[in-house]
Order: structure tokens, then C-alpha cells, then sequence
């Protein structure tokens, strides 16, 4: 190991170990006010459905862990793994020091919230706040919230999988979730979020989560580069299609706490959305391997665990709105575009997207939001109405500049900073050992000691 390389090595781990040590302390010995709820303030039912919910959507990370460990090459598994799990516990620690104040915190202008409203769970407790949810602890809001949160960066992370950094993708999640998902969710969901005040209706996240992160995953592909062997031209099967079946059943498993849970109780609008989201999905699962086939292919279980995802991306944003054979076209629609953009991308274009984010999540989120405001109850265009449609274009365009700039200046950032993309003979040899020195699968012990001597592999703090 260089010289050089020793003190930026352990400056980078030692300074990460320090102010996760002085938070901790700040945590643990800075009073603030929790709020206790007040005898029949809370709503039995709604309390134990949304601590149903909250553990579905849980669950949705190490499920898109399995679905992002499927299809890379064995090589890289964990690492791929690792860079959705480790979201629950980076992003838990930012959410309740500043993250959730920053999105639901007193707004300023719409598009902001002071980040002191509710820092370190200021004035959270488990009384209600009916400005966000009535009948069930605001502390019970913020745990739901946040599962939202986690998931949101951990999706980004499949467009450049096989060849990121993990401290720079580390320091890029943070960054992220501060920068672009915190102020959309102040946009979106907060009562005077400026969308929210123009009407665009996002139930449960297709822009907030989805085109955000389906966004930054093109800005992601973008910055990092192509692969040695997407240059190359190397293709190779999908490794693990066992480890993709069960991330996709753990992820339609959870989604319906993200979409029902939206609801914010035990309610007609929950059943309403759960039994929309199961349809969306199903429509999408069926689309998508009726193509495969119509294409002269074989239906396939990655097509049809593909086309599921899509279908729930899409039902998100109208889940709680449109009626029950509207969600089918959700999916069906979806998985349609979806479809032909993967083709597109992967046949015609140099973009690296390498598990396809941004046509799965990006264009679902987005086929999504314009369809809710077509079909939304009452104030969807079917009904006479534009305004809510045209409002849904506008922030359309608006979400996706500001996603697609503020991440590609925050990956730049990244990048001269930690450093995101990890060097060709680290590549080679995969990131589970390079990054992690951890790995599912026998190597030979001579190319790993040539390796080593030849680069000097660093770990990754």
C-alpha cells in the first residue's frame, strides 16, 4: 500500500467512525419533547395497521436485495446485496436527526421544511398530528415514512451495480436523500408542498421514490461509465434466478403495506389500494411475458418478475384514486413501455443501466403519475377536467430536471471527493472481495495473490 493511499484511507474511516460517535452522543444526551397521546386519541385499528404496514415495507429493502443479487454475476453478489441493506441502517440514522424535518418539518415556501422542527424527533411522540395522520402516533408516522425513505437510494443502486465504490456510494446515498429525496417529499406529501398545493396527486410514491430514482439512475449509469464488459460486449445469463423470484415475492409482498399502509389507517381506502396494487402487478407479470413470447422468445421467470415490479412502480401514484379495472391498464400499459425501453436501451444506446432502473422504475414511476392524472377520481381528465393532468405535466418536468441535474452534480461531487468508480483490476476481480474481501463463490488463490500484489487492493475504509 502506497503512502499516499494510508491517510486517505483512514481519514475517510475514521472521521465516518467520529461524528457517528458524537451523533450518538448528541442522541443520547439532548432532551427534546415526545409527545404522549392523550387518552382516545388514537385509533386502535389504524395503530395496528400501519405497524402492519410499516414492517411490509420493512421488508421491501432485503427484497430488493435478493431481486438486485439475482442478476448480477456471482462475483458481485454481496456487494449488490449489501448496497440496499446498508440503507436501513444509513438512512434510519439521517431520517431521525434530520431527514424527516426536512421533509415534513413548518415549510418554508413549499419547498422545504426546517430542519429543526423536528430534528432528533423533536415534538415526535405517540401523540397524533393531525396535519399528517389522525388516530395514530406521530412516532408511528415517522417510522412509516422512513421505510420510504430507505428504499428510495437503495433502487438507485442497480444502474451502476458491478462498479461503484462503497464508501462513494455511501457518502452519494446521504447526499441524495438530503438533497433530492427529502425536498420532493416536502413537495409531494407535506400539506403545503407546492405540488400538493397544485393538486398533483402521488399516493404512495411514483415520483417521490420511483422517478427519483429511476432518474438518478440514469445520471448514475451516465457519470460511472460503461463496464469493461459492457464495452466488451460480453454477455452473460442471469446467475441466480432463484435469489430474483424471491426478491420479487418479498417485494409484492411489501408493497402492500407501501401502497394499502398510504391510506394511513384501516380504512376503505386501504382495501381499495391493496386490492389495486395486486391487480397492477399481475397485469404487468402477464404483459410482460406475453411480449417476450409475441417477440419469438420463451416466457421467461426474470421477464416475469420484471413486468411485476413494473406493474406495482406504476399503480403507485393511484393506488388510493382510480377504480379496480383501471389498474389493470396501469400495468398492462407499464409493462408495454417498459418493455420496448429496456429493448431500446440495452440494443441501441451505450447507456450502462445495468439492471435496467431507470426504463423499470424511472418510466413506470412515470407512465404512473401522467395515468393518475388522467383517471383520478372526479379530477382525472376521463372525468372533463385538465387541470389536474396539466398539473401532473408541469411537475413532471419539473421533478425530472431537478432529479436529473441534482444528481449528476451530487454524484460529480461524490466522485472528487471519495472517488465512485473502483479501478478496471478491482473490477476484474469483483467487488464482493475488492470491496469487501467477502465472497459466495470459490477463486483462485494464485490470481487472488497476483491480484493483490499487482494493485494493492484497499478496503474499502
Amino acid at each position: 500500500m502506497t503512502s499516499k493511499s494510508v491517510p486517505l484511507k483512514m481519514s475517510f474511516g475514521l472521521v465516518a467512525l467520529l461524528v457517528l460517535v458524537a451523533m450518538a452522543l448528541v442522541a443520547a444526551f439532548v432532551r427534546v419533547p415526545h409527545p404522549a397521546a392523550a387518552p382516545g386519541s388514537l385509533n386502535g385499528a389504524d395503530v395496528a395497521w400501519m405497524l402492519t404496514a410499516t414492517v411490509f415495507v420493512l421488508i421491501m429493502t432485503p427484497g430488493l436485495s435478493f431481486f438486485y443479487g439475482g442478476m448480477v454475476r456471482p462475483k458481485n453478489v454481496i456487494s449488490t446485496m449489501l448496497q440496499s441493506f446498508v440503507a436501513l441502517g444509513v438512512i434510519s440514522v439521517v431520517f431521525y436527526f434530520v431527514g424527516f424535518s426536512l421533509c415534513y418539518g413548518e415549510s418554508w415556501h413549499g419547498l422545504i421544511g426546517n430542519p429543526l422542527t423536528y430534528a432528533l424527533l423533536r415534538n415526535v411522540g405517540t401523540a397524533p398530528n393531525p396535519a399528517f395522520a389522525a388516530g395514530i402516533p406521530f412516532i408511528l408516522f415517522f417510522a412509516f415514512q422512513l421505510k420510504f425513505a430507505i428504499i428510495t437510494p437503495a433502487l438507485i443502486t442497480g444502474s451502476f451495480a458491478e462498479r461503484v465504490r462503497f464508501k462513494g456510494y455511501l457518502a452519494f446515498m446521504v447526499l441524495f436523500s438530503l438533497f433530492i429525496y427529502c425536498p420532493l417529499a416536502h413537495w409531494t406529501w407535506h400539506p403545503e408542498g407546492f405540488l400538493r398545493q397544485w393538486g398533483v396527486l402521488d399516493f404512495a410514491g411514483g415520483t417521490v421514490v420511483h422517478i427519483s430514482a429511476g432518474v438518478a439512475a440514469l445520471a448514475g449509469a451516465l457519470v460511472l461509465g460503461r463496464r469493461s464488459t459492457h464495452l466488451q460486449s460480453t454477455a452473460f445469463s442471469t446467475p441466480n434466478v432463484p435469489f430474483v423470484l424471491l426478491g420479487t415475492g418479498l417485494l409484492w409482498f411489501g408493497w402492500f403495506g407501501f401502497n394499502a399502509g398510504s391510506a394511513l389507517g384501516a380504512n376503505e381506502v386501504a382495501a381499495l389500494s391493496f386490492v389495486n396494487t395486486n391487480l397492477a402487478s399481475a397485469a404487468g407479470l402477464l404483459a410482460w411475458i406475453l411480449v417476450e413470447v409475441v417477440r419469438g422468445g420463451k416466457p421467461t421467470a426474470v421477464g416475469a418478475c420484471t413486468g411485476a415490479v413494473v406493474g406495482l412502480v406504476a399503480i403507485t401514484p393511484a393506488a388510493g384514486y382510480i377504480d379496480y379495472g383501471q389498474s389493470i391498464l396501469f400495468g398492462v400499459l407499464a409493462a408495454l413501455i417498459s418493455h420496448v425501453a429496456v429493448h431500446w436501451q440495452n440494443s441501441r444506446t451505450t447507456i450502462d443501466d445495468t439492471l435496467d432502473v431507470f426504463p423499470c422504475h424511472g418510466l413506470g414511476g412515470i407512465v404512473g403519475m401522467l395515468l393518475t392524472g388522467v383517471f383520478a377520481d372526479k379530477v382525472g381528465l376521463i372525468y372533463g377536467t385538465s387541470t389536474t393532468f396539466l398539473y401532473h405535466v408541469l411537475g413532471l418536468a419539473i421533478v425530472i430536471t431537478y432529479c436529473f441535474v441534482g444528481a449528476w452534480g451530487l454524484l460529480k461531487l461524490t466522485d472528487r471527493l471519495f472517488g465512485l468508480r473502483v479501478k478496471l483490476q478491482e473490477e476484474e476481480l469483483g467487488l464482493d472481495l475488492s470491496q469487501h474481501e467477502e465472497s459466495t463463490y470459490h477463486i483462485d488463490e494464485e490470481y487472488e495473490r497476483a491480484y493483490r500484489r499487482a494493485v494493492r487492493v484497499e478496503t474499502v475504509l
